[in-house]
């Protein structure tokens, strides 16, 4: 939901990757390509990148009781 800012693993900062990554994936480019060309060699901060969701908007629709 909320992209972290440090890879939970190894502690890489990883955050300021997340747009950059989102927007070349959703252009078509190969996920794995940009993750190296964006530096993310460990498999560990490549998950975390892989393995978010941005499931903000659909959940800001609901309202706090």
């Amino acid at each position: 939901m909320i992209i972290p800012v440090r890879c939970m693993t190894c502690g890489k900062p990883v955050g300021h990757l997340w747009e950059e990554f989102k927007k070349r994936v959703e252009s078509g480019e190969d996920a794995g390509k940009v993750l190296d060309e964006l530096g993310l060699e460990r498999y560990c901060c490549r998950a975390t990148l892989m393995g978010q969701e941005d499931i903000l908007p659909e959940v800001s629709k609901f309202k706090k009781a």
